[in-house]
């Protein structure tokens, strides 16, 4: 009886622990998952607009514009954490086309962008709060990402609308440069006193996927111009990472943010596989093993497990960072760093979400966001859809 009863309990465990794998959500299950939980707790009634925050703050006011007189608070979102939209769904369409994610493309993404979208200045493009508000700055960086996720779009589906946009929006990207500081991408339309590598850098990435999209050269020439004037004015060639920006006074902001070196991994990756030049795959990879280093901390989590852990930051800026390595893999096939990435996102799963299935920004899962911001929340969804199969 001992035997059998031993026997039956192996096959119950064994049985569980299957059971429980089968369970275990998929990254693009997880992706659209954080999707519906987003459009489940920001969106407005009666309107594709989205709040910034849940729980929704009446006196939230944003602290990432060039005028604060604009960042009074607002009944909807920037468009900044707005456009997050638009990558995490088109990061879903790329990994697996569904009927949720194009739904919420057509239904709700696009028609809210419209609100956005300035023709009252030229060149057109999206300015930074809705247009039936007081007339707001326009963000070349702002444009930059929405440029980006329209040609991936077309990348991946094929159709000509897309492209179209983001042809669009590139020739507002071409009118906010100038051969001050040698070239170099402004940051604000309004305030024309940085170039930032927030504007710059994915504005290599936007010129070399519009190349990619179009076989135009002219694209191809000004992404490879752009991420030369990024690398030779704004490097830390102590480390390989990228500084903020450069004031038109000379005077550089060193600080580091993941993004910004997450932009140069990736345009660096794609001027590896437009050209073959092994300089660029060594820019890539040396980018890479810095950022690696900078950006990621060892930790213990509270069973005993060690791992390297995402530093506590803008969660979203860490989904841009991830674009980079996920392009560097691409080419290298290096499963190191994205091994750390997929710990990251399965620990988060279990200790950053929280029952209404948002995501706070302490990686740790040690904190607790009182309010939630919106583009944390589709940062998140845009890593998960990202995340390749290792």
């Amino acid at each position: 009886m001992k035997h059998i009863s031993f026997a039956f309990l192996f096959v119950l465990i064994i049985t569980g622990c299957s059971a429980a794998r089968k369970a275990e959500l998929s990254n693009i299950a997880k992706a659209q998952t954080t999707l519906d939980s987003v459009y489940r707790h920001y969106s407005v009634q009666n309107t594709t607009l989205l709040r910034e925050t849940f729980p929704f703050n009446s006196d939230y006011a944003a602290t990432y514009l060039d005028n604060q007189d604009q960042a009074k608070p607002n009944p909807y979102a920037f468009l900044w954490p707005y456009s997050g939209s638009l990558s995490a769904v088109s990061s879903i369409m790329m990994h697996k086309k569904t009927k949720d994610a194009e739904s919420y493309l057509t239904a709700k993404v696009l028609p809210g962008l419209t609100h956005y979208f300035d023709t009252a200045r030229s060149p057109f493009a999206y300015a930074s709060y809705i247009n039936d508000a007081p007339p707001s700055d326009r963000f070349y960086d702002d444009n930059v990402w929405l440029g980006i996720d329209f040609t991936e779009l077309y990348l991946h589906t094929s159709k000509a609308e897309y492209l179209e946009k983001a042809k669009l929006i590139w020739k507002f990207i071409e009118s906010g440069t100038d051969e001050k500081l040698g070239g170099g991408i402004y940051w604000c339309e309004q305030s024309k006193k940085s170039k930032n590598t927030c504007s710059n850098a994915p504005g290599a990435v936007y010129a070399l996927k519009l190349f990619e999209a179009t076989k135009d050269s002219s694209y191809f020439n000004q992404g490879k111009a752009l991420y030369e004037w990024t690398k030779n004015t704004l490097q830390d060639k102590n480390d390989y990472l990228y500084f903020d920006n450069i004031g038109l006074n000379g005077r550089v902001q060193k600080r580091k943010y993941a993004y910004n070196s997450g932009q140069m991994i990736q345009a660096a990756a794609l001027l590896y596989k437009i050209t073959r030049k092994k300089e660029y795959l060594v820019d890539a990879q040396n980018i890479a093993q810095s950022a690696h280093n900078y950006f990621f901390e060892d930790f213990s989590a509270a069973d005993g497990n060690k791992m390297k852990l995402l530093k506590k930051g803008d969660i979203w800026f860490t989904a841009i960072m991830f674009r980079g390595f996920v392009e560097l893999y691409h080419l290298d096939k290096n499963k190191t760093y994205l091994q750390d990435f997929e710990q990251n996102l399965n620990f988060a799963w279990k200790n950053m979400r929280e029952q209404n299935g948002l995501f706070n920004s302490d990686w740790s899962g040690q904190t607790k966001d009182k309010s939630k911001w919106l583009l944390t929340q589709f940062a998140m969804a845009e890593m998960y859809a990202r995340m390749p199969e290792l």
